[in-house]
């Protein structure tokens, strides 16, 4: 998958954004915008949260894909335990998965979805799904056909220790877990490194609380989504993600067309992960809790000295650099193609849609490791 190198945004780059038309050829595989040419804005910092914006001069149409968000929400996605429903597809694990054996009444690590929505289902990995007998979360980035029959969903648990059942069903609370976790569940897919990282998290999260009693409270909640959402917590995610926000924002609005599709990310002057998407569209139904996500990453390296010494060339270097070794390539014919590239030092993620009239990458996520 050949990409053409970027040349770092200049202010002449910036007004030829601003005003001038840009010629996309056709999408090759591989590539977001189909030209190559996907760039980094100069960044926004908070703390020490570093946030390079990523545009692109080609739009791909995403109006037709439903978000879990959004299925979840009007009642057309359904998602329960695996033994509250009998499956009509074999399960299908991601490459290298390591998960846990079924457990009476379900299993850890397998869900059942259906989508009775007319459009097909975008899912990315990491997003939480809260309820049943134990929070989990997406395993790795997929779609799911319109009017599906019930099928397998390949997720890992974030809530280590609880399995009673509150509720039949489960729910969306708008949350993604931070990369450090994302990394875990894509890149080992491994079960126990997901609730040991969740440990970490927890522990560093309860460690930058205000009070020995509000300590006490994150330290001894074992659910994922249930820290993140405790007030506390969300005064201090807050605090960094609603500037961020505001910021980039800004910036974007700059630009004659709204043509960001993603980010680059650097927690402590560190490059640690790339987001982007097919649309602007795209992006922004992600983006809150996407950059929450980035926050909370900031919040279990606050015990690290920061350094703000990152350029935009280092980040344009990160989101270039996407060829690897080795290329683990995962097809459901006619609807989507799953890519997993490893490279020195890095791992990226793609997905691409096959449906009629597609045959774009839909969602690109790049780790470092």
């Amino acid at each position: 998958m050949n990409r053409a190198v970027s040349i770092s945004l200049s202010a002449g780059l910036f007004l030829f954004l601003l005003f001038g038309q840009v010629a996309s050829p056709r999408l090759r595989a591989g590539e977001i915008d189909g030209t190559g040419t996907l760039q980094v804005l100069a960044p926004i910092r908070h703390g020490n949260l570093t946030i390079f914006p990523v545009i692109s001069p080609r739009m791909h149409d995403t109006s037709q894909f439903l978000t879990l968000d959004e299925g979840l929400r009007s009642g057309e996605v359904t998602i329960s335990e695996s033994g509250s429903m009998a499956p009509l597809l074999r399960p299908r694990q991601p490459s290298g998965w390591h998960g846990q054996h079924p457990t009476a009444g379900g299993e850890v690590n397998r869900l059942v979805l259906v989508n009775n929505s007319k459009r097909p289902l975008l899912l990315l990995a990491g997003e939480i799904v809260t309820g049943g007998k134990q929070d989990r979360i997406i395993a790795q980035d997929r779609l799911v056909p319109s009017a599906s029959d019930p099928i397998d969903l390949s997720v890992f648990c974030v809530e280590p220790g609880r399995w009673v059942a509150t509720s039949d069903k489960f729910d969306a609370p708008r949350a993604m877990v931070q990369p450090s976790v994302r990394a875990k569940a894509m890149g080992a897919k491994n079960q126990q490194q997901v609730w040991d990282e969740v440990g970490k998290t927890r522990m560093h999260i309860a460690a930058n609380m205000p009070s020995p009693p509000a300590q006490q409270q994150v330290a001894q909640t074992s659910s994922y989504a249930a820290v993140v959402a405790n007030r506390n917590v969300l005064e201090k995610i807050d605090a960094v993600a609603a500037p961020v926000e505001h910021d980039y924002q800004s910036v974007i609005s700059r630009l004659r067309e709204k043509n960001a599709v993603g980010v680059v990310v650097a927690v402590n002057g560190q490059l640690i992960w790339a987001d982007v998407f097919a649309s602007t569209k795209l992006l922004e139904k992600y983006w809150s809790k996407l950059v929450r996500s980035y926050a909370a990453e900031s919040m279990i390296e606050l015990s690290r000295p920061a350094s703000m010494d990152i350029s935009v060339k280092a980040a344009q270097a990160f989101l270039n650099g996407v060829e690897g070794g080795r290329e683990v390539v995962e097809n459901e014919p006619g609807l989507y193609r799953h890519t997993e590239i490893s490279g020195e030092g890095f791992k990226v993620f793609e997905l691409t849609s096959l449906l009629p009239g597609t045959d774009f990458d839909l969602h690109l996520a790049k780790m470092a490791q």
